[in-house]
């Protein structure tokens, strides 16, 4: 690596970990500000706001605005570079512009790397203990609310209950159908089936079982209990505000394999979260390149109408996540075409920029 390679390696990343550093500070002030009466009313502990809120809400945030934060950080410092020559002189020393992006892309490459293993595995156990937090001292407590529910828990298997308390796991007017083609083959009807967390199988309680077939109709009775292992957990009924963050990248596909196996709805949200953690850290190498490129080219009046050009393209790019991502989620968007199309506008955008970038 050469010295103009280290000059630019070590700008690039100082101003983007400082960026980084000041924004997630604002942020947690703001947080702090807006959330303090819910701390004083919960009576939530000094040190569990500190250690378990803040202390892993600040990488969430560091990580979730990283894209932004280089994008902004690397037209701040070029644009200084460009309004002092240096980018002129580095050209004029022979050095061509494509040659000048390697330590850009060097810089961000590593910060992609970097935030691919934090978003991974090890932000997501972050995210649980926040999360966790947040739904004891932030948001109000959580009751399963809907009534005579259906899941698919295997092939041609199906559970039934008109209620769900999630606070004793308790499932009511439970009951378990099993088919073969369209036909109905055995039915368990009990009055309740409750989530034994020494076991972690369901207790069922006062069952029936009714066999059918062209040749026999069975009924089995049975006033005391069955213990089943079914492919439902308490945690398919509790609060689903940001689970998709809580799982590692084999957990959440552990998870989408799971509810595809169920035919469940509301898969987007975590289709998103997967393709998201492997379209940032291109997000993150395009924007700095475009960085670079609306940044290099020196202008009279200064370095304002660059940061300002800057700005207003990365606000544009969120913008247009933002939208993308809530019409997948609304199940009108492949979600891998939502989080990918940014990226992949952004980066026909910058390589129509690059061609009339001056030589």
């Amino acid at each position: 690596m050469k010295i103009l390679d280290k000059y630019l390696l070590k700008k690039f990343l100082k101003t983007y970990v400082f960026a980084v550093f000041v924004i997630v500070l604002v942020i947690l002030v703001i947080d702090y500000v807006e959330k303090n009466d819910d701390f004083i009313q919960k009576n939530a502990p000094t040190s569990e706001i500190l250690l378990t809120y803040y202390a892993n809400l600040a990488p969430y945030w560091a990580n979730y605005i990283s894209p932004l934060m280089i994008f902004i950080s690397t037209v701040f410092f070029t644009a200084k570079l460009a309004a002092h020559s240096e980018i002129i002189a580095i050209l004029t020393s022979g050095v061509s512009f494509r040659r000048l992006m390697f330590p850009y892309a060097m810089g961000a490459l590593l910060i992609g790397l970097f935030s691919f293993v934090m978003v991974g595995w090890i932000l997501p156990k972050a995210n649980a203990k926040r999360i966790a937090f947040e739904n004891q001292y932030i948001n109000d407590t959580f009751f399963f609310s809907d009534r005579d529910f259906h899941m698919t828990v295997a092939p041609d298997t199906y559970v039934y209950f008109s209620t769900y308390n999630n606070q004793s796991k308790t499932a009511f007017d439970f009951t378990i159908e099993k088919f073969e083609g369209n036909e109905l083959i055995e039915k368990l009807s009990a009055r309740r089936a409750m989530w034994i967390d020494s076991l972690a199988k369901w207790r069922i309680y006062d069952y029936r079982i009714r066999e059918i077939g062209i040749m026999k109709d069975e009924l089995t009775i049975d006033r005391q209990y069955v213990d089943s292992t079914l492919s439902m957990y308490p945690t398919d009924f509790e609060s689903s505000h940001g689970i998709q963050e809580t799982f590692t990248i084999n957990e959440l596909n552990s998870q989408i394999d799971l509810l595809r196996s169920r035919g469940s709805e509301g898969i987007e949200p975590f289709l998103i979260e997967r393709y998201q953690r492997y379209a940032t850290p291109f997000a993150v190498l395009i924007l700095s390149l475009m960085a670079l490129i609306v940044s290099a080219r020196k202008r009279r009046g200064g370095v304002g109408l660059q940061i300002a050009i800057g700005f207003v393209l990365a606000f544009t790019y969120i913008l247009f996540y933002i939208m993308s991502k809530g019409i997948a989620e609304s199940g009108n968007m492949n979600p891998l075409l939502a989080v990918w199309l940014p990226n992949i506008v952004f980066s026909v955008i910058a390589t129509f920029m690059y061609f009339t970038v001056p030589r």
